[in-house]
């Protein structure tokens, strides 16, 4: 146990051009994200006469309001919750000595799993609304909804470069080559 390694090389050591860029990108996606949640994502109106617009919160404020507790469970979950401790974990990653072994299970974690949050389950809920009012309400996207699909694709986005990092991280301490990316090498 003497050889094992008690510290590790974190992704803002090693690939610091890379990690100015994440660093900017997940600004911009928690931006999206906390848009796409509080802004409108859609309207319905029935009957030509009744207009109601709601935002991912306040449709999930509505189903815990009407007692719907497994619905609001499932889409705050996979909606809300999910997203924050993804972009979450994805901040810690690129902080300096944030790569310890626990941020890299939660790494391993967030990337099998986080495919399940955010997007799959939000468009299933717009899908089931959209269908269940078809004869007698339309309904019409709003800019929210925009803003919450491009901070999923963002994060998606960002977490497969930070994956890439990661893996590259591992294998140079592996083996032994702490030079890290082209431009944290020397002239």
């Amino acid at each position: 146990m003497a050889n094992a390694p008690t510290t590790y090389n974190s992704i803002s050591q090693q690939f610091s051009t890379e990690v100015l860029w994440l660093r900017a990108l997940l600004l911009i996606s928690a931006i999206a994200l906390a848009m796409g949640l509080t802004m409108p994502i859609i309207t319905i109106e029935k009957f030509v006469l009744f207009e109601n617009t709601f935002s991912v919160l306040s449709g999930i404020q509505q189903l815990l309001n009407e007692g719907k507790y497994f619905l609001f469970l499932i889409i705050a979950g996979f909606s809300v919750l999910l997203p924050i401790l993804k972009l979450y974990v994805l901040i810690r990653l690129v902080l300096p000595n944030g790569h310890g072994a626990q941020m890299q299970k939660y790494l391993h974690l967030m990337h099998l799993y986080g495919k399940w949050s955010m997007l799959d389950v939000f468009v299933v809920a717009i899908l089931v609304v959209s269908v269940k009012l078809g004869a007698i309400a339309s309904v019409q996207m709003q800019p929210g909804l925009y803003a919450f699909a491009g901070a999923v694709l963002l994060t998606m986005g960002i977490t497969a470069w930070v994956v890439h990092l990661s893996h590259k991280l591992q294998a140079n301490d592996a083996t032994g080559n702490n030079q890290g990316s082209k431009d944290t090498q020397p002239s």
